[in-house]
């Protein structure tokens, strides 16, 4: 059984365009193309582009992606490593709601609440291995040591930050504001500042962590609970403060 480009494209929540890039770069080709140009995908394929979604959303880049496909032929297995992810993320989550339920009821009762509660799910130490692919051993040994060194109350400052600068940008998006008016720069500026606590933004990391925000579900989901839509605004708020105000 066959499907068309446009069927996969539906299927799978993304572009026709998409797809046919996969193929120019050699990363999902179809199983034929008829007389007519139009592509078409057998199963193999199907299952192939489930992986990509899969890593896509555990935000790595297509290069990545390639890399790790290439290495891992057998499909059973790594669709058992995708899974196991998967399952992690979910635990994770579900944490993090068990978190904030905690907190609403302690808080809505005006009982006292403990650091291990509020911050149940916020682990960052689980991420190490996508900080150093993504930006470095240093990056994550920096940040790591930094975070460590904080109190309770400074930690949940710092993460209160990053809240209000989410909650700021949704209102900004809600008003209508456009990425390059004054007000939304003043809020990509506090970003800056608050990314700066921990690394040094150059140019190509700011787009390129803009871009990472609209790809990543899990940094999606942070800013478009303030409103669909909310990331795209950050994304292009961020890549224009990037080539205004920053180099390489």
């Amino acid at each position: 059984m066959e499907w068309s480009i446009h069927d996969i494209a539906h299927s799978a929540g993304t572009t026709s365009r998409t797809l046919r890039h996969y193929d120019a770069i050699g990363l999902l080709t179809p199983s034929r193309t008829g007389r007519n140009g139009h592509r078409y995908y057998d199963q193999d394929r199907l299952i192939r582009l489930q992986r990509i979604l899969l890593l896509r959303e555990l935000g790595l880049g297509l290069p990545a992606i390639a890399e790790i496909l290439e290495g891992q032929q057998d499909t059973r297995t790594a669709l058992h490593t995708h899974l196991e992810l998967l399952e992690q993320e979910r635990q994770r989550i579900e944490r993090q709601i068990r978190s904030v339920q905690t907190t609403l009821r302690k808080t809505e009762k005006g009982e006292p609440l403990m650091a291990t509660e509020i911050f149940d799910g916020f682990d960052h130490t689980q991420y190490e291995q996508e900080v150093t692919e993504r930006w470095g051993r240093d990056a994550y040994v920096n940040g790591d040591r930094w975070w460590r060194s904080l109190s309770d109350t400074e930690k949940k400052k710092f993460q209160q930050q990053q809240l209000d600068i989410a909650h700021d940008y949704g209102q900004a998006h809600a008003d209508g504001k456009s990425p390059d008016s004054d007000d939304v720069q003043a809020i990509t500026q506090r970003h800056v500042n608050w990314l700066s606590t921990t690394v040094k933004p150059t140019r190509g990391y700011l787009i390129g962590l803009g871009e990472m925000y609209v790809a990543d579900p899990r940094f999606t989901a942070n800013y478009d609970q303030h409103g669909t839509g909310t990331t795209l605004l950050v994304r292009d708020a961020m890549k224009i403060y990037a080539e205004r105000h920053l180099t390489d």
